[in-house]
């Protein structure tokens, strides 16, 4: 790495930031001045915890962890749903030098046993809800956590043979600060999150202190977020959308108070508006046209909100209106992916106007809508032209949200990162002013409910019933979930059923439930190119056209 000189001697603020500039230096501030305010609120408990109080349960978590033999950049890894445990795990890695490393609630036991191989965690947590995925994922990976542990909010769930409860394995540790005094540099990783890959496996993407407190600063700048504020991130925490996105990464940072939603329910989100003064709800587009619904139906008092966030997908400006009218003036819209965070943004004062795009370059990023090559990336400088009309790959350049790697994939990361640019795999359109339109997916990946579905990922799954002879997987437009899942299969006997494929995909052990499809068609022959590739761009074409006439199946 080269070696810069400066005009002055450097070395004390080098040493000074490279290894105090950390994410849980940040938390501890507000520890220490915001001792009286309140940290952490779960409405299912009726319970909260102060600044001090939050402390203290890290702390005690901290102290097992090491008994258990967990040091520097070991992975220590949760399955949960969103709860104060969630948080706990978030944060006691950090004070000791290890890998915080949340998975996805919904992956099926192959799924997670493929992440448990990938990231071997020292330790794994699982939530009772998901207590025999977490088993049976056990028994089919290869490696071994030394300590598994059950997080139960009820109570009433007894650990399955080999694991304890987390009470018991936090029970006998003091809450004083582990005695680790520098625990992590600027550029170790702090926190490692998963994502879909283009194969249908996940791929872990490691982020460091700098990613963890400019991902903080970027949600602080562009809210504004404030010690005062009290935020609830309507959707899962794993995601970096609901870990970050006024979840409880900067909300935490900032010194305000993150009230936690376990499932959701609009009834119960607004109900909770209503009673602790909310000012910042956070989640998808379809759970605002629930909320806007809710309101309608039956008012609360939410005069407290300072605004909506929404993300995962593009903001439709007849709903932003509504939701005008009902809800907030105050609607933001994020676009961006789990390996940089969100990168382009659209504020209240770009809305309705600008609704249906998803906004232009966040303060700290760069985005560019670049031609596509068949034999190589194009550089950052080959555009298309900015008349809302040529279709290219979006690009972003985020070097403060973005690690630039992915973990034991190096070709996936060559693949995706090339001098500093994330080609995240959209296609777009742009205009004059920068505001980039998505109009698709290089790789065909369908997003149903906010989550990543791979295609081939569903079609291995279908091609593995001893009656099916081939399939192909795309999605179609859902008002619900955004898409859903389509299979259109060749039959290799006449007998089989969609009803047949249902409860195949159902059982099948690497396909999680949101993944399955909803609807089929049987087919004679698939479209495929003169290689031999399916080609997945017109099966799409033609499960829209297929959909409207309603000629897909349900099962």
């Amino acid at each position: 790495m080269k070696k810069h000189s400066q005009t002055y001697n450097s070395e004390m603020f080098i040493d000074t930031f490279e290894n105090t500039f950390t994410y849980i230096s940040g938390f501890m501030r507000n520890v220490n001045r915001f001792s009286e305010r309140n940290a952490l609120t779960c409405p299912l408990r009726e319970k909260t915890w102060t600044y001090p109080q939050l402390n203290a349960e890290v702390n005690r978590l901290a102290h097992a962890l090491l008994n258990s033999g967990v040091v520097k950049n070991n992975i220590v890894m949760y399955q949960l749903l969103n709860c104060a445990e969630f948080l706990f795990l978030y944060l006691a890695p950090h004070k000791i030098g290890a890998i915080s490393c949340p998975i996805n609630f919904r992956l099926s036991s192959g799924e997670t046993a493929y992440i448990l191989d990938d990231s071997k965690p020292t330790v794994y947590f699982y939530d009772a809800e998901v207590k025999e995925v977490a088993q049976n994922a056990l028994e089919m990976a290869s490696h071994r956590p030394e300590k598994v542990v059950m997080i139960d909010i009820t109570g009433k769930e007894e650990p399955f043979a080999g694991s304890v409860s987390y009470d018991a394995y936090v029970r006998e540790f003091p809450d004083k600060e582990p005695a680790i005094e520098r625990p992590s540099h600027i550029y170790d990783e702090v926190t490692r999150l998963y994502t879909s890959g283009t194969t249908g496996m996940p791929k872990g993407v490691p982020l460091n202190n700098i990613n963890d407190i400019f991902s903080a600063h970027d949600v602080i700048m562009h809210f504004p977020l404030s010690p005062l504020d009290k935020t609830m991130n309507m959707t899962p925490w794993f995601h970096r959308g609901g870990l970050y996105s006024g979840g409880p990464n900067p909300t935490l940072y900032i010194g305000g108070e993150v009230v936690a939603l376990r499932a959701f329910s609009a009834a119960t989100v607004l109900d909770c508006v209503q009673k602790y003064r909310l000012t910042y709800l956070i989640g998808a587009p379809i759970t605002l046209k629930m909320l806007k619904e809710e309101q309608v139906a039956n008012p609360r008092d939410i005069g407290a909100l300072k605004g909506i966030v929404t993300m995962g997908a593009p903001m439709e400006k007849n709903l932003c209106m509504e939701c005008h009218k009902v809800l907030t003036k105050n609607i933001f819209n994020g676009y961006g992916s789990t390996e940089a965070f969100w990168n382009t943004f659209l504020r209240p004062f770009d809305l309705p106007k600008m609704a249906g795009t998803a906004g232009r370059s966040c303060t700290d990023d760069e985005m560019a809508v670049v031609k596509m090559f068949p034999d190589r990336l194009a550089e950052a400088h080959e555009t298309v032209p900015k008349d809302n009309a040529t279709v290219g790959e979006v690009i972003v350049k985020s070097p403060g949200k973005c690690a630039y790697d992915y973990i034991n994939k190096p070709e996936e990361a060559r693949k995706k990162y090339y001098k500093g640019w994330l080609y995240i795999g959209d296609l777009g359109t742009w205009n004059e002013q920068e505001y980039v339109t998505i109009v698709g997916r290089k790789d065909d990946m369908i997003i149903s409910g906010g989550e990543n579905v791979q295609p081939v990922q569903v079609e291995e799954a279908l091609n593995e019933h001893p009656l099916v002879s081939g399939s192909v997987v795309t999605g179609v437009p859902d008002e619900k979930w955004g898409e859903i899942v389509v299979a259109y299969v060749i039959k290799a006997d006449g007998g089989l059923t969609v009803q047949d494929l249902d409860e195949h995909c159902r059982n099948h052990p690497m396909l999680s439930r949101y993944k399955r499809p909803r609807l089929y068609k049987f087919v004679d022959q698939l479209p495929m190119t003169a290689t031999g590739k399916l080609i997945h761009y017109k099966v799409r074409q033609q499960a829209k056209e297929d959909y409207t006439k309603g000629l897909l199946e349900k099962p």
